[in-house]
């Protein structure tokens, strides 16, 4: 399209059309992540806004199309609500604008880059060619991120392969708009169809298919909320669905208007589904588990928790101050500049944090590392010195904890050692381990108090009620103070949540408090625990098959959470 035939008021704006996938933020492309990471304007679905808004810029103009509350509202329309996250509003002191497409080119006036971001794929899952079209008939330069679709994610997701190695036709219908004629022809067919619906129109949806020739014996699945931790699948026939769904108690129900994707064929691998089901089979698939400590200090583990299936929720218990006290931390910074340590040794992002804000304060930066030895302990911290701009030169090989960083630290030699001491900023309740071992091994050490540890906030009370009622299916305590501070600022978890704790002395800690030890790992690393939980999930998961029994949750044990999730 030549800029020549630009609209003038539109000034050469772009827009990019972005499919953000059915749900799992892990299945946006590299292509989108790159386009949102370039957009002065997000203008984006509720359900795909906490997915995409991750990867925009600082200052980008958040714009999302949910019909609001107006005034003077259109029939089965609102006014499309505007929120801005850490920029100025895309259409300030504009008129309200009634439809996407208005939204978008309100949007791209002024040059600005928009990315247009919907749920699946642009071209399969929405109606956005109706905005391209607007786009090209303004003469608005845009273009398609491709998504991946909810009719081919979702089975995915929920182990149910679309084609087999045959070749099975496969046919896609959109049950909410398909005409008779499209029922008679998919029902004429033998491929596989798959039936984009609503949970309480699945069983008229089948209907149609066996009034248009499909045998009622005929195996499909039906998958809410896919490719997300509340994916649930049923399987089942044309002629079971009603009474699966009735008997799983999930109709009738406020959420029968759900979005659903039926898979229907007799080669859909439906009848197969219990040995390709990866996703829901996962040890931990929708447990909801709760770790007391801050997003920054969480983030590898709830990575972790991730990948086992879990939902993981952080809570921190402890609060960071600087120290009652800042001389002895300014004699130390300033010693680090005038060579007096031949190592520093950082323990925790915090540390690394006090540091560098001193620096700062003294207008220093990385450039006074030079010529002193720098350890960290674990991956997290050694990443914040990285930020710093400081390359750690000892890491722990094995355990990362004060004693692992021991096992690597090499003893004080007074020939290749100019210097015997060492600057440690830590907590100011930091064990004595790691500064008894270091003299053990011939050093000097300067133990310095850098921050304060006091006890946070309790959390909303949301989450207080989810604690003590049973709404959490696990709880990770990573040192006794955690279990004392989360008792104190929360209450005490309800006692079908599984507690799982990094060691002996925090698990005796857990049973003082009153608390069931279900899980202990092996060593005291976070990473070891969060696998002793997998694996426990894992055993509870096979007892359950090996009874017959439904896999549930732990939460799910609670006096009255079957009737509750029944009615929300």
């Amino acid at each position: 399209m030549s800029p020549t035939t630009l609209s003038a008021g539109l000034e050469h704006g772009h827009v990019t059309f972005l499919g953000a996938g059915p749900g799992d933020p892990g299945l946006l492309t590299l292509r989108a992540v790159e386009a949102l990471a370039n957009a002065d304007v997000l203008v984006a679905e509720h359900e795909v806004l906490e997915v995409v808004r991750t990867h925009a810029r600082q200052g980008v103009a958040v714009v999302h199309t949910d019909p609001g509350p107006s005034s003077d509202p259109l029939p089965g329309t609102g006014t499309p609500q505007l929120t801005v996250v850490d920029g100025t509003s895309a259409t300030a002191g504009a008129p309200a604008v009634r439809d996407a497409s208005h939204l978008v080119m309100e949007a791209v006036r002024g040059g600005r880059r928009v990315v247009r971001a919907v749920s699946g794929d642009p071209g399969l899952d929405t109606y956005a060619a109706e905005e391209m079209l607007a786009c090209a008939a303004a003469g608005v330069p845009f273009e398609v991120v491709p998504g991946i679709a909810a009719a081919v994610g979702v089975p995915a997701y929920a182990g149910v392969p679309l084609r087999d190695a045959e070749g099975t036709d496969v046919r896609f219908v959109d049950a909410r708009t398909a005409s008779d004629r499209c029922w008679t022809e998919v029902g004429a067919s033998d491929g596989t169809v798959v039936v984009s619906t609503t949970l309480d129109s699945v069983a008229a949806a089948a209907g149609e298919l066996v009034s248009a020739g499909r045998k009622p014996d005929t195996p499909l699945t039906v998958t809410v909320a896919g490719t997300t931790t509340r994916q649930r699948t049923w399987t089942a026939t044309l002629g079971t669905i009603a009474q699966t769904l009735k008997q799983a108690k999930v109709l009738p129900s406020p959420d029968g208007g759900r979005p659903v994707i039926a898979v229907v064929g007799e080669r859909s691998a439906a009848a197969r589904r219990d040995q390709l089901s990866w996703f829901e089979s996962k040890p931990l698939f929708g447990w909801r588990v709760l770790v007391p400590r801050t997003k920054e200090q969480a983030a590898s583990l709830s990575d972790q928790l991730r990948s086992y299936g879990a939902v993981p929720h952080e809570v921190p218990t402890i609060a960071v101050e600087p120290p009652r006290t800042p001389q002895q931390m300014e004699r130390a910074v300033k010693g680090l500049v005038t060579g007096r340590y031949e190592w520093i040794a950082f323990t925790s992002v915090n540390a690394v944090k006090a540091v560098r804000e001193k620096f700062e304060e003294y207008g220093l930066d990385a450039r006074a590392f030079a010529g002193i030895k720098v350890a960290a302990v674990g991956e997290q911290t050694a990443k914040a010195l990285i930020a710093f701009g400081v390359k750690p030169d000892l890491v722990p090989s094995g355990e990362q904890s004060a004693a692992g960083l021991l096992e690597d630290w090499p003893p004080y030699d007074p020939v290749f050692d100019p210097i015997d001491r060492v600057f440690l900023p830590r907590a100011d309740i930091a064990t004595e381990t790691l500064v008894a071992g270091l003299i053990e091994l011939g050093w000097e050490v300067d133990d310095v108090t850098a921050y304060r540890t006091v006890r946070a906030s309790p959390p909303p009370a949301e989450t207080r009620e989810a604690i003590k009622g049973g709404g959490f299916d696990a709880v990770l305590f990573t040192s006794s103070s955690t279990v004392r501070n989360l008792v104190g600022i929360a209450g005490k978890p309800h006692n079908v949540t599984v507690i799982a704790c990094i060691g002996p002395a925090t698990a005796k800690t857990a049973e003082e408090h009153g608390l069931r030890v279900d899980v202990m790992a092996p060593e005291p690393s976070v990473h070891r625990l969060a696998e002793a939980l997998a694996e426990f999930g894992l055993r509870r998961r096979a007892a359950a098959l090996e009874a017959g029994d439904p896999v549930t949750r732990p939460s799910e044990r609670r006096p009255g959470a079957r009737r509750r999730r029944s009615t929300t």
